[in-house]
C-alpha cells in the first residue's frame, strides 16, 4: 500500500464510514485492513492494520484529518506495533483491564500560521477493548467496538478526554484518561 492508496482508502472511509460488519481478516492481495474511524467535529482519525510478507508482527497506522472548507485534509500519521494477536480479542483478565491504550499520535492542524506559538493539535489514541466491552464512550460520542477490539479515538481539545469502556447493558467497566501518558513514570531511587 503506497501513500496514494492510503489517502484514497482514508477518503473512502471518511465519506462512507467503516464497513459493516467490520473486517476480521485480510482480503486476498491487500496488505492492509481498516481497523477504526472516529470523527470529532472537524477532526478525524482512520486506523489500519498493516502486514508485510515475512514480518514477525503487524503494524498499526493512525492517520489524522482536519475538515476545512467542507473538505477533509490529511494532516499526517503515526504508527507502531500492535500487541499480541491483532485480530483476536482477549478477556479483561488476560489484558489486565478492560481498556488499554497501545498507541497515540499528534499532528498540528494550523501549520500555515506565521508565528511559532499558537499551534492547534489533533490527537489520536489507539485503544484495545477486552471481550467484555461492547462500546466505548468518549465525551458525548459512543463508539461501537468491532469484533477485533481496536478502537480509534480523536480529539482536538487541549486536554485529552476520558474513554469509558461500556458493557452491553451500558454499565461502565473501566475508564481511561487519555490525557495521561500510557506508560507509567519510573520511580526515582
Amino acid at each position: 500500500m503506497n501513500d496514494h492508496e492510503v489517502h484514497e482508502e482514508c477518503m473512502r472511509l471518511l465519506r462512507d464510514g467503516m464497513p459493516v460488519p467490520a473486517p476480521t481478516a485480510f482480503e486476498e492481495g491487500r496488505d492492509f485492513l481498516p481497523l477504526g474511524l472516529d470523527v470529532d467535529g472537524d477532526v478525524a482519525v482512520v486506523t489500519f492494520l498493516r502486514r508485510w510478507e515475512g514480518a514477525a508482527s503487524a503494524f498499526v497506522e493512525g492517520w489524522t484529518f482536519h475538515r476545512r472548507d467542507g473538505e477533509w485534509r490529511e494532516l499526517g500519521g503515526a504508527g507502531g506495533s500492535v500487541p499480541g494477536e491483532p485480530l483476536t480479542r482477549s478477556s479483561s483478565g488476560e489484558m489486565g483491564r478492560h481498556l488499554l491504550r497501545y498507541g497515540s499520535g499528534r499532528t498540528v492542524r494550523n501549520s500555515n500560521r506565521l508565528l511559532p506559538w499558537g499551534a492547534k493539535w489533533v490527537n489520536e489514541a489507539r485503544l484495545r477493548a477486552s471481550a467484555e466491552v461492547a462500546r466505548v464512550r468518549v465525551g458525548t460520542r459512543v463508539l461501537d467496538v468491532p469484533p477485533h477490539g481496536h478502537v480509534a479515538v480523536v480529539w482536538g481539545a487541549r486536554r485529552g478526554p476520558v474513554a469509558e469502556a461500556l458493557a452491553d447493558d451500558g454499565s461502565v467497566l473501566d475508564a481511561l484518561d487519555l490525557d495521561r501518558t500510557a506508560v507509567p513514570g519510573r520511580a526515582r531511587a
